[in-house]
Formats: C-alpha cells, sequence, structure tokens
C-alpha cells in the first residue's frame, strides 16, 4: 500500500490519507479481517503525525469501512448484510447516482465534481459563522428565513430585473423543498398541471407522490413548444405550468424572448400560475430571459437554490410569490419542518455580504464553458447527436441515433460510468435513446472512451 500526498494541496492531508485508503480498500479488495499498518509505522513510512494517522483512520470507522479492536489494531470491516445490500440493489436503477461510490464516474449527475468546489472560500465563511456568531450554530431560522440572507438576496435580485420586497421572499432546504411547498399549497390529488418533457425528473416523482396529473409539453430548443402548448389548453385547463428557463434541465437550453411573452399572454388568457425553476441561474454568462422579470411576479412564481453552486449539502433555497402565498408556504414550511437551516443560511449570507460567492461562480462559469466547448467538440467527432448546442450550464442533451440505451449502458458498466437513461426525463416514463451528459465529468478518459466507442462510421 503506498499513499501519494500531495502537501501543496488545499485537501487537508487527514482527508488524503482517508480517501486513499478508502480507495485502495475497494480497488484491492482487501478481505475483511484484514489488518492496516498501526499508526506508528504509517506516521513514520509518511512522515506524519500520529493524530493526523489517528484522525484519518476514525473517519474511515465511522464510515464502517474500518474496525477498531482494543489493543490491536484497526482491520477492515465486513461489507453490509445482505439485506443492506439488496435494499442497495433495489435502489440503484432510480436513485443510482446519488450513492457514495468513489469508483464510478457519474457522467449523467446533476452537480459539479468536489473537486471543483471552491473549498477555501467555504471554509472560511463556516469558520466566520463559529467564531463571531456562535449562537447561529445552534438557533432556529425565522419562519420566512434568515432576514440578513433574505436582504442579500434581495439585492442580488435586482441585478438580473427582479424586482421584490423582503415580504415576498421565503427560503427553504434547496429547490425540491420549494417545489415540494407549492405543490402542497398550490394544488390537491388530482389536478392538472403542465410539465416540460423532458423535464426534471424529481419534480415528476414529487407531482405523481401528491396525486397529481401531468400534461407533457415538449421542449424545443427556444423553450416549450407553443404549438403544442395551445393544442394542449384548447382542451384542458391546468393549474400551473413549471418550467427552467435558463440552461433547462436535461436539454440545457433556454427561453427566448418571444416565447416568453407567448407564454405569459397564455397564461393570462388561460388563468394558470407559472412556477419558473431556475436553479441553474449562477451559471449564466449573459443576460438572460426570466418570466419573473417580465411578469413582475404576478402569475409568475420563481424558484432558486445555491445547491448546484456552492454545495449539495448546503440546502439553501428560496421561493420568491406574492406576500399572501408567500405568508402560506412559510406556514406550510414551519409545520412540516419547523423552519430551515440557519447556519445554512448564514453561510450563504456571508458569502453573499463579502463578495466570494460572485467571484467563485464567475471561476466555475468559466470552466463550465470551457468543458462544455471541448464536450460539444468530442460528440461532434464521434458522429453523437445533440439536441441543442447550449450556450452555458452543465448539461447537454445527445444521443448516438444509432444505439439504444440498453446497449449503451451494458458499454458504460464496463468502462465503470453511470449514465442518466433519457426515460427517466420523461414524464410517463417512455423508453428513448437520449442521455444527460454532465460537461463537467465528460473530459474524464473513461467518458471519452464511451464517446468514441459509439463512434459512428
Amino acid at each position: 500500500m503506498r499513499l501519494e500526498l500531495d502537501r501543496a494541496s488545499r485537501q487537508p492531508l487527514v482527508q488524503q490519507i482517508a480517501d486513499q485508503l478508502r480507495a485502495w480498500i475497494r480497488r484491492s479488495r482487501v478481505r475483511p479481517g484484514t489488518r492496516l499498518p498501526s499508526i506508528r509505522q504509517l506516521a513514520k513510512e509518511q512522515q506524519l503525525s500520529q493524530s493526523c494517522v489517528i484522525d484519518a483512520y476514525d473517519r474511515l470507522v465511522a464510515l464502517g469501512l474500518l474496525e477498531s479492536r482494543h489493543g490491536a489494531g484497526f482491520f477492515v470491516a465486513a461489507p453490509p448484510g445482505r439485506e443492506e445490500s439488496e435494499w442497495r440493489e433495489t435502489m440503484e436503477p432510480a436513485w443510482g447516482q446519488f450513492s457514495d461510490s468513489d469508483e464510478q464516474l457519474k457522467l449523467g449527475c446533476g452537480w459539479v465534481p468536489d473537486s471543483w468546489r471552491d473549498q477555501e472560500e467555504l471554509g472560511y465563511a463556516i469558520r466566520h459563522i463559529t467564531r463571531c456568531q456562535p449562537a447561529d450554530l445552534f438557533d432556529y431560522s425565522t419562519p420566512l428565513g434568515l432576514p440578513a440572507l433574505r436582504r442579500q438576496l434581495q439585492q442580488r435580485l435586482r441585478q438580473i430585473d427582479i424586482h421584490v420586497e423582503q415580504e415576498q421572499i421565503l427560503t427553504t432546504n434547496g429547490g425540491s423543498h420549494a417545489l415540494d411547498l407549492l405543490a402542497r399549497a398550490l394544488l390537491k390529488p388530482g389536478d392538472t398541471v403542465l410539465v416540460e418533457s423532458p423535464g426534471y425528473y424529481n419534480l415528476f416523482n414529487l407531482l405523481k407522490f401528491h396525486g397529481i396529473e401531468m400534461l407533457a409539453v415538449p421542449r424545443a430548443g427556444n423553450g416549450p413548444d407553443l404549438a403544442a402548448l395551445e393544442a394542449i389548453l384548447a382542451r384542458q385547463r391546468p393549474k400551473c405550468l413549471f418550467i427552467n428557463s435558463l440552461f433547462h434541465n436535461p436539454t440545457g437550453t433556454c427561453l427566448t424572448p418571444a416565447v416568453a411573452h407567448r407564454l405569459l399572454q397564455l397564461a393570462e388568457a388561460h388563468d394558470f400560475l407559472i412556477v419558473e425553476d431556475d436553479i441553474y441561474a449562477d451559471f449564466q454568462n449573459h443576460p438572460g430571459v426570466r418570466l419573473a422579470a417580465l411578469d413582475s411576479l404576478r402569475r409568475v412564481i420563481y424558484v432558486s437554490s445555491f445547491s448546484k453552486t456552492l454545495s449539495c449539502s448546503l440546502r439553501v433555497g428560496y421561493v420568491l410569490a406574492q406576500p399572501e402565498l408567500i405568508r402560506q408556504l412559510a406556514n406550510i414550511k414551519m409545520y412540516t419542518g419547523i423552519g430551515t437551516q440557519r447556519f445554512a443560511e448564514c453561510v450563504v449570507a456571508q458569502l453573499l455580504s463579502s463578495g466570494a460567492y460572485r467571484k467563485l461562480t464567475q471561476r466555475l462559469r468559466l470552466r463550465l464553458n470551457r468543458q462544455m466547448a471541448a464536450t460539444l467538440q468530442t460528440l461532434e467527432a464521434n458522429g453523437w447527436q445533440v439536441f441543442a448546442e447550449p450556450q452555458g450550464g452543465m448539461f447537454v442533451w445527445a444521443r448516438t441515433g444509432r444505439h439504444s440505451f440498453e446497449e449503451m449502458q451494458a458499454e458504460a458498466a464496463k468502462r465503470g460510468i453511470l449514465l442518466s437513461p433519457g426515460s427517466g426525463f420523461m414524464p410517463g416514463g417512455e423508453d428513448n435513446d437520449w442521455l444527460r451528459i454532465n460537461v463537467a465529468y465528460a473530459g474524464d478518459a473513461r467518458a471519452l472512451g464511451f464517446f468514441e466507442a459509439f463512434k459512428s462510421g
């Protein structure tokens, strides 16, 4: 066993040791009961303090990979029992991208790699709250959310021409929580709503859970297909339209001004609300069209989140709406969860007020832009079909046009790649051969080999 530690890295040595030991155990299929080097031996070999090695071993014990035997040392733990393994196998098809596996390349996941995250800025904000605002480690947040965060949001929203009062802002535990609150407040079982196809799979799951009927509107390169939408509206009276305006998930496309204005006209004529999911807002490279800015929140309810840019673990999102609806949502939020996480909201507020968030999102956009260009070039070189060429964000919707998902999945499995099938992004789960590709992972050698394996002649 050999550890390669980078003492110049921003990642703490303790975490480097733990990560490399975990990878070694899984890669080498080390048998349960195998004794690891003693704390003194590993510290001497790697020129580390013994406390550093102890902390790394303790982290692996907490993860269930090692077990400590008093007076004997640390040993590789036995794998999960059969019952837990069977549970994992049944959950894998739907939730595989959320597994804690370091071995698979999650080519279709919905977030950037951990190595792309700005650990230094985030760590500084966390330390600042811990040292300077210790009460925020323990207190509840207020029903509408942390006032300091809502003030920062109010200022930021003005930059994208969305003007709101603080009583029109409600914080949530991420974007999915916001959508759940809206479903509870606006809809009841049997109601009908409009959704985009393809679209956000977890929105579909949420609506099904609440007993809501979905009407699928095809997504075109410039937004929802207006002809298809108008044909549906001639027959049905939906209560809401759920839409990604910018960097649509999964196609990466953006709404155009003409389509946006027509959507607002149709919402007025047919009396339905629009829920605008804008969680990819901070990936934009140039001004984009937002229904909330055009409508001034009369018929539009706006949802966004910091999970994609900052951290999946910092579940901080928000909803913008008229004060009456915000009060209703706040009540539901308190009934079902006693508010949101004050500490997480303090961290986000600190990053916004210090200017650190603006800088880290700028760096993230530049990196995504480079990888987007490289991925599109790779797909074109291998003859893949791209639904539309995104102008930013992290997603490309692509297919070979000649191979089924089953064929691609089999090849991906050989290469240690986890795919996100196109069927998951269809409201009815229809089979298709499209894939959501996250460009942040597409430069990996395994991904490049996968694209080339399906190269057209």
